[in-house]
């Protein structure tokens, strides 16, 4: 009898282990999958072109500022159960103006300025639309997306792609110095930024009445209102703090890229969703970890960059998206789970 009504205790712990454990497991084997790889195709553990060797940690590391950084404003917006497909726009539009005031004369901390203004108009736009307006959010942040995405085009010089160096107008040579200059462990600055910006987020989803509200209002908004708080007020602030990240992130890449391209954050939006859904984020909303949602955008860094070095070019898109499919819908079927615990 008593072993008998022990199990079902057994089963949820187990259950909630796996649950907690599980993102952390998949980046252990996609880690292990890419170096055993590379070794078997003549590359040294952790030497010259090995996915763990010192150039291709680098090389990560440089590329996942954007993502993490933008991953955790997203974790925000999701748990309080909205969308915002404008990130991506919003990251473009901020860096385009971020290399024409640096092309400018503007010094960094100025340009960054200007580029986290524009964020947060783009977070003010999303959240006067979404939170006052109740327009649905996939469908209003459909719409900015176009609208931030179609500006930043604009703000181009017609004939070129990008803002850059020219024969005219020379960008300075410090740009890329934020993006891709060597300091502690070979880092460039936007990777310490992005992970501070992390532990900033983490914080304020914890230890803040932003995070509790915003798990709140993802429960059940109605609720939330009944209960007192401003739901328009917070949902609004969500959104502009999703806003300055996407402008940090835009910052970051165009200090990489050293030049403001207008579709420099195509695609982010897909990324960030997966990432965290990977992290367990629940897609309804009321529930999510910023620091796993880091975790599964770390995930995604790791196969773009696994890829590269093992899998043809003409298969990586395909596989990658099965892959991480597979792990997303594993990690809900597992979130599901856990919740009827």
């Amino acid at each position: 009898m008593n072993s008998g009504e022990g199990n079902p205790v057994k089963k949820r712990k187990l259950k909630k282990f796996i649950h907690d454990v599980y993102i952390y497991a998949v980046l252990l084997v996609i880690v292990l999958v890419f170096s055993i790889i590379g070794a078997a195709n003549g590359a040294p553990w952790f030497g010259r072109g090995h996915f763990l060797g010192s150039a291709s940690i680098i090389s990560m590391a440089r590329q996942a500022a954007p993502i993490i950084t933008l991953a955790c404003g997203f974790t925000f917006v999701m748990v309080a159960g909205y969308m915002d497909l404008s990130v991506g726009s919003a990251m473009g539009l901020t860096q385009v103006i971020y290399a024409i005031a640096v092309r400018a004369g503007a010094p960094f901390i100025a340009g960054l300025a200007i580029a986290v203004g524009v964020g947060i108009l783009c977070g003010i736009v999303n959240g006067i639309i979404v939170a006052k307006l109740r327009i649905t959010p996939v469908i209003a942040t459909l719409v900015t997306m176009t609208v931030f995405k179609g500006i930043a085009i604009l703000l181009v010089p017609t004939g070129i792609s990008a803002i850059k160096s020219t024969d005219t107008q020379k960008m300075p040579a410090w740009i890329s110095d934020y993006g891709r200059a060597k300091t502690l462990f070979g880092l460039p600055p936007a990777f310490y930024v992005a992970l501070l910006i992390v532990a900033v987020i983490v914080i304020i989803q914890h230890k803040s009445l932003l995070g509790k509200y915003a798990q709140a209002i993802g429960g059940n908004r109605t609720s939330a209102e009944l209960a007192g708080i401003n739901t328009v007020k917070y949902i609004m602030l969500i959104y502009i703090i999703t806003g300055i990240l996407a402008a940090f992130a835009g910052v970051a890449q165009a200090s990489y890229n050293s030049l403001g391209n207008p579709l420099g954050g195509t695609g982010f939006e897909t990324d960030c969703i997966i990432a965290v859904l990977l992290g367990g984020t629940a897609f309804e909303g009321g529930e999510g970890s910023a620091f796993k949602s880091v975790i599964g955008a770390i995930i995604i860094i790791c196969i773009t960059v696994g890829m590269l070095t093992v899998v043809e070019a003409y298969y990586q898109g395909f596989l990658k998206g099965a892959i991480l499919i597979a792990a997303v819908s594993l990690n809900q079927i597992l979130n599901k789970e856990e919740s009827m615990v």
